[in-house]
């Protein structure tokens, strides 16, 4: 039998099978006994370090401890994420510039920034400033490592004890931190960023450094940052000079300015000054014989005028100085800015008559912003908060929150650039977008029912506008608001119903592009710009391009008159005024976070935000506190004082009003009669951007304002006509992100 092992010829080439087996086997249970050998020795090695009795019971603590530890600094890692991005270096960097605020007709109003040639040193500052200011700001400032835990700890307790706020926690370094990035919230969030942003600065400068940005950054009311500025407004003169009882005065500014500055309360001003120089002895810094003479001779306050500075508006002005003169090597500055005095005053009085009249500002403040701006963009009144002196956190431009159902005019616009129309008939009702179905103020999810659009619109039902989305597609909407200047939108389900965070600027500049015919409108604060040599560097006018057309006028003409139609029968009835036509769009976001009224006339754009600073729900008489309240009331103060000349431009799309129609007549007779004054009158109401409140010719312009109301005999004007109903367009809907968002 023939062995296929076998190959011709060479039977000494058959393989040995067994003697492969023998070796494979051997090879194995080799290996496994060196296996073994070597584990006994690893084993044998690690066996010295086995620990029983109490070493067992501190290794296993030191281990879990190690666990705990790597634990814990991913946590911290993750709660300091938000902190680090709040962080801005051109924050602290700011000091670089020295600028001088002018208004239109040249008057000071204001400074920003620290002055190269002539900045005090820390070096200069009294001994007894700095000791005053350590004493009762933070005695162990340069122990600690930007947190005092003891001294947190000591507040904690002594508040306790009073039942009370009587101590803060914050050491200087967080109280700088606060200031330079965060608002003045009261939350959980804002402490945890205030401490993690506190290390950082502890890590990038030194203490002296520290020191030096606080006496130097801190607000101490009157307009004033600094104790250098400080001085010179409370006493007349430099930081340098000052004795023991004044910087007594200046070291009790820092917890809240408002309430102490020696001008406003001096009562009070006396007891705080009081307090810093029982701190310098508790402190063991001074004697009791060493402050009593500044007990016996308190300090002497300058008299000064009535001043009320535009910080609000100062603060955002400062930042687009910075931004225009990046890279042109000048730093010692004059800005001639848009800011109308008589409107800043108008517009904060508005925001804080009506909040505070509400009652609730006790214990559970409401805050607000308002922003005010020709439709070119010219912004001529900005409110960031309800006291400055308490927070200098400015809402307008750095607060980012849900505009609710005012969105609704980019979705809105968007439909109407594709086909709709204001009397389009669409239904209260929409499909759903992945788990999420859009739900109407009143709460049920649409009655189905036919309607034209511009009803839709001016009731501010949620179902349409998400409806309109779907439809007309989410990429298109989020288009409209970037062509409109509004960053950050997201494309969610329920973008439609504002539930992306935008700023009050931002918004209202948004607005204003339908008050100006279709125009992009770019919110601006400097008119020029001159060097320490009186040579312009930036003329607005002369350096900024034109404002490119964004929307076409038909879709301008018919998103007005849809908005008229919110404020004469919709959501937004509180603005209606009796001299001129208004219009608007009112916003609620989710759980009466945040209320909003956006409107204009023909001659000026504002926009009111009223919200918690901590994002609670806000309440009012046992209801949620929505956008046709609170925020259309001052909206209504504000524009009812501002509009002295009656003379308004008509708003596109709209037809005039009957006391705009009435004026044009009484000037016409008084053309007439008396052709000089009408001339005059007819130039200062079209002087470019000064339509409105110019403080040279404030007295005489209520003068003719009362004499315009007497001439004016306003009548109901009809809607203008709409187009007639047309089917809505066809339109694909797409798919999207759920996001749970009632309005």
């Amino acid at each position: 039998m023939l062995d296929w092992f076998f190959r011709s010829n060479g039977r000494k080439r058959v393989i040995d099978w067994l003697g492969l087996d023998a070796r494979i086997d051997s090879g194995l249970a080799s290996a496994w006994e060196q296996a073994k050998d070597r584990y006994d020795a690893f084993s044998t090695f690690f066996a010295r370090f086995r620990l029983t009795g109490w070493k067992r019971g501190l290794s296993e603590l030191i281990s879990e401890a190690l666990t705990l530890g790597v634990g814990g600094l991913a946590v911290l890692y993750m709660l300091a994420i938000p902190a680090l991005t709040e962080f801005d270096e051109s924050r602290i960097t700011a000091g670089k510039y020295a600028v001088t605020f002018v208004d239109r007709n040249g008057t000071e109003i204001g400074r920003r920034g620290i002055l190269h040639n002539d900045a005090v040193s820390l070096e200069e500052i009294p001994d007894h400033l700095i000791k005053a200011t350590l004493a009762t700001e933070d005695r162990r400032f340069y122990d600690h490592f930007g947190i005092d835990i003891f001294g947190t700890l000591r507040a904690l307790m002594e508040n306790a004890r009073a039942n009370d706020v009587v101590q803060g926690g914050s050491s200087i370094t967080q109280q700088l931190a606060k200031n330079l990035f965060l608002s003045n919230e009261r939350s959980l969030s804002r402490k945890i960023k205030e401490a993690f942003l506190a290390l950082l600065l502890e890590a990038r400068f030194t203490k002296d450094q520290i020191l030096k940005m606080y006496l130097d950054r801190a607000y101490l009311g009157g307009g004033a940052f600094g104790v250098e500025a400080a001085s010179q407004f409370y006493f007349g003169k430099s930081v340098r000079d000052i004795n023991l009882a004044e910087s007594a005065v200046l070291a009790g500014l820092f917890k809240a300015p408002t309430k102490f500055a020696p001008h406003v309360n001096l009562p009070a001003s006396r007891a705080r000054t009081n307090d810093v120089l029982n701190n310098l002895v508790e402190a063991g810094y001074m004697s009791a014989g060493q402050v009593y003479a500044a007990r016996m001779n308190p300090a002497h306050i300058v008299e000064q005028r009535e001043q009320q500075s535009p910080d609000w508006f100062l603060d955002w002005a400062f930042e687009e100085v910075q931004r225009i003169a990046e890279g042109k090597g000048q730093y010692v500055l004059t800005a001639r800015v848009t800011v109308d005095l008589d409107m800043q005053r108008a517009a904060q009085e508005a925001i804080v008559n009506t909040l505070r009249v509400t009652g609730v500002h006790r214990g559970n403040p409401f805050s607000g912003a308002m922003v005010a701006m020709d439709p070119d963009g010219a912004v001529r009144a900005m409110v960031g908060g309800i006291d400055y002196g308490e927070s200098q956190f400015n809402r307008a431009t750095h607060a980012r929150r849900q505009p609710g159902s005012s969105f609704k005019l980019y979705v809105y616009a968007t439909a109407l650039e594709n086909g709709y129309t204001p009397r389009t008939i669409v239904r209260d009702a929409s499909g759903s977008c992945g788990n999420w179905s859009p739900r109407n103020y009143s709460g049920g999810g649409g009655s189905g029912r036919a309607l034209p659009l511009v009803d839709a619109f001016k009731v501010s039902l949620n179902t349409t506008a998400a409806d309109l989305s779907f439809k007309v597609g989410r990429d298109k909407v989020l288009e409209m608001t970037q062509r409109l200047g509004v960053q950050g939108v997201r494309r969610t389900c329920s973008m439609a119903l504002g539930d992306t965070g935008i700023t009050v600027l931002q918004h209202t500049a948004a607005y204003a592009t339908f008050a100006n015919g279709g125009r992009l409108t770019r919110p601006y604060a400097i008119l020029e710009l001159t060097n320490s040599k009186g040579e312009v560097i930036y003329s607005h006018d002369r350096d900024e391009p034109e404002a490119p057309r964004v929307i076409a006028h038909k879709v301008v003409e018919m998103m007005n008159q849809m908005m008229l139609a919110v404020v004469t029968e919709g959501t937004g009835r509180h603005a209606q005024l009796d001299f001129t036509h208004a219009v608007g769009k009112t916003g609620t976001s989710s759980g009466w976070r945040d209320a909003w009224f956006i409107g204009f006339t023909g001659a000026l754009v504002a926009g009111v935000w009223v919200g918690h600073d901590d994002f609670r729900p806000m309440w009012l008489g046992g209801q949620g506190v929505t956008g046709g309240s609170l925020p259309t009331q001052a909206w209504h103060a504000f524009m009812s004082v501002v509009h002295t000349n009656r003379n308004i431009p008509t708003i596109t799309g709209l037809q005039p009003h009957p006391a705009q129609i009435a004026e044009q007549q009484r000037l016409a007779e008084l053309k007439r009669t008396d052709p000089s004054l009408a001339q005059a009158q007819m130039a200062h109401a079209t002087q470019k951007k000064s339509s409105i409140m110019a403080d040279q010719t404030r007295e005489s312009l209520r003068r003719l304002a009362d004499n315009m109301r007497r001439a004016a005999n306003p009548t109901p004007m009809p809607v203008s006509t709409l187009p007639p109903a047309t089917p809505p367009p066809e339109a694909s809907q797409k798919a999207g992100e759920p996001a749970a968002r009632p309005q």
